[in-house]
């Protein structure tokens, strides 16, 4: 089942239009609250062989998109859909077999990490531009 989980959406009109588009793509949605983010991705989405983390909660203000069982199709239309209506999230994650272990607070510090990381590289080694893209 295609599933999406949204963290800390709080600008409402923003969360209708991801809700909307999710619903047009016939994608599940789940918004997770904070006393959650303890939780293994796993048994947010539903999964076998996960439970509830008996560990408190270390909740993070970030906005969160995460994937699961989305078709490449899906997954594309959907990235598309965010941009066109405006709705961006920063840290947007797919789940896969690495990572549905990790509490929600692990992956967004994952994330900020990579994040963080290209950010600094790309600071160290700008894009050089290429001849196509110089205007005469």
């Amino acid at each position: 089942m295609a599933q999406v989980l949204l963290y800390n959406i709080t600008d409402r009109e923003k969360l209708l239009k991801i809700r909307l588009l999710l619903l047009r793509l016939r994608v599940a949605c789940r918004e997770v609250a904070p006393e959650e983010h303890a939780h293994p991705l796993g048994y947010l989405l539903g999964l076998p062989g996960y439970a509830p983390s008996p560990d408190e909660a270390v909740p993070f203000t970030e906005e969160l998109l995460v994937m699961d069982g989305l078709s490449a199709d899906r997954f594309n239309a959907l990235l598309d859909g965010l941009r066109s209506e405006g709705a961006p999230i920063a840290l947007k994650a797919v789940a896969t077999e690495h990572n549905v272990a990790w509490s929600s607070a692990r992956l967004c510090r994952e994330l900020q990490s990579e994040r963080l990381a290209m950010s600094r590289a790309a600071a160290r080694h700008p894009a050089k531009t290429s001849a196509h893209s110089k205007k005469k």
